[in-house]
């Protein structure tokens, strides 16, 4: 009985493997930077406007993971990992990779759906396994959901090879109707194939089988591809050098703030006067301890573009992190300015303000902290300093609403209603703030009874 058990077990931890999918992107590290939200805007905007799709509706997400790979979960959100923005040679070639995800998005494409029924057929197999080793039967069982847990395997492959076929299509018609070349699309899915060729994922052995994979074989799809984007109009077309030019910044300035310092240093030593460069190293002296050398990369960049909101906003937060709230004023002022009061620049600007520690630069901060969570609701950080001003100016009320908003955001659901009954008790009844934390309580409060249901049905 105790060896039926530890099967059990295995087969229930393999369930789970395999169901890996629905697990939710915002359980992963988003990550957020105005410059790289612009940027990933931008290239994207055209590709949504193609598919049919309403860019005001649709974003593009990064997400701090090293591995290659894009993916959607449900509406009309593309995930990009850090990973693949490293891997990357130009921003055609994440476009390429964009228009695949999108042509997922109309296609109904999610990771937690389970159209091809195969989420069905693994779950009546494990039931019976489990019904039969009850039974005394425990090979018998194991087996039965071994088999149950192969069909399901191969039917959900199969699934998802038709899936990406469809999605590269879709995509290749995206580029096609945007203007943009394919070439970064091929481009893109040979360096993938010669990945997949260095880790031997091509050898002749019959233990690699190609119809064992969720994605079709990455050179097959670049022969079926590469007839459609060259007859395309827009294959020759140039690309846009804007775009290029960012994309070289915002990657340097990603590996900076990912990658370990040394890594850094030697993909863009000191030799390198490039800006992207500059950028680069400046986010891996700071990141390793060493302000004086992160300024000196910060001033460099500045003095090449005194008016780019990006490094002031780096030589503002460098000096925020060094201990210097007062010193970084000057830039991360200039920055909000600059960028048209960018909210996550702004409320970098406001946690200064508060982190003077001047009560004279209170109802500035609030000021700022008020916009920025005006036009980005969705942004924790912003709604913690913006409660620390209401705190710091003895109302409470609006401290405990500004609780719950970063509460409700960050999923913790139990100090997201708590913090909305505060709030509604000392807000007017009535008032856009009131109403505002009403709808926070009940949400909070429908999903802390929801919870509470599935705890009772698991036992």
């Amino acid at each position: 009985m105790i060896v039926g058990m530890k099967r059990v077990v295995a087969w229930l931890a393999l369930l789970c493997l395999t169901c890996f999918a629905v697990q939710p992107a915002m359980a992963q590290s988003m990550l957020r930077d105005a410059e790289t939200e612009a940027w990933l805007s931008d290239i994207s905007r055209p590709l949504f406007q193609a598919a049919g799709l309403s860019p005001a509706n649709a974003k593009v997400v990064l997400i701090q993971d090293p591995s290659i790979n894009a993916f959607v979960a449900g509406g009309q959100i593309v995930y990009i990992h850090t990973g693949l923005l490293d891997a990357a040679d130009s921003a055609n070639q994440v476009q390429g990779v964009i228009a695949h995800e999108i042509g997922h998005i109309v296609g109904g494409h999610a990771v937690f759906q389970n159209d091809g029924g195969y989420t069905n057929i693994s779950i009546l197999s494990l039931l019976l396994g489990v019904a039969a080793i009850a039974a005394g039967s425990p090979e018998a069982g194991t087996g039965m959901m071994m088999m149950g847990q192969r069909a399901a395997m191969g039917k959900y492959l199969a699934y998802s090879r038709v899936q990406e076929s469809s999605a590269d299509a879709a995509g290749a018609r995206y580029l096609g109707t945007a203007g943009i070349s394919g070439k970064g699309m091929l481009g893109f899915f040979n360096k993938l194939t010669k990945q997949m060729h260095s880790y031997g994922y091509y050898s002749t052995s019959p233990e690699v089988d190609p119809f064992a994979q969720t994605h079709p074989m990455s050179q097959q799809r670049v022969e079926t591809l590469t007839a459609d984007l060259q007859a395309n109009a827009a294959w020759n077309k140039p690309i846009n050098q804007d775009f290029e030019t960012r994309f070289k910044r915002i990657q340097a300035k990603l590996r900076g703030y990912v990658n370990e310092p040394k890594a850094t240093l030697r993909l863009y030593p000191p030799s390198d006067e490039s800006l992207p460069a500059h950028y680069a190293r400046a986010y891996a002296y700071h990141k390793s301890g060493y302000p004086d050398q992160a300024a000196a990369e910060t001033s460099a960049l500045v003095k090449a573009a005194p008016n780019d909101p990006y490094f002031l906003e780096l030589e503002g937060q460098i000096l925020l992190e060094s201990g210097k709230p007062a010193e970084a004023l000057a830039p991360l002022r200039e920055a909000t300015r600059r960028s048209n009061s960018q909210p996550l620049i702004a409320a970098t600007f406001g946690h200064a303000l508060i982190a003077t520690e001047d009560k004279a630069n209170l109802a500035e901060a609030e000021s700022v902290l008020r916009q920025a969570v005006a036009r980005d609701r969705e942004n924790p950080f912003a709604w913690v300093n913006l409660g620390t001003v209401y705190d710091r100016k003895g109302d409470q009320a609006r401290t405990a609403l500004a609780t719950a908003e970063r509460s409700n955001l960050v999923g913790d659901t139990r100090t997201a209603l708590i913090s909305a009954r505060a709030a509604m008790n000392g807000l007017p009844q009535g008032s856009s703030d009131w109403i505002r934390a009403q709808d926070i309580m009940m949400v909070s409060q429908t999903a802390m009874e929801e919870d509470k249901r599935n705890k009772r049905r698991g036992n």
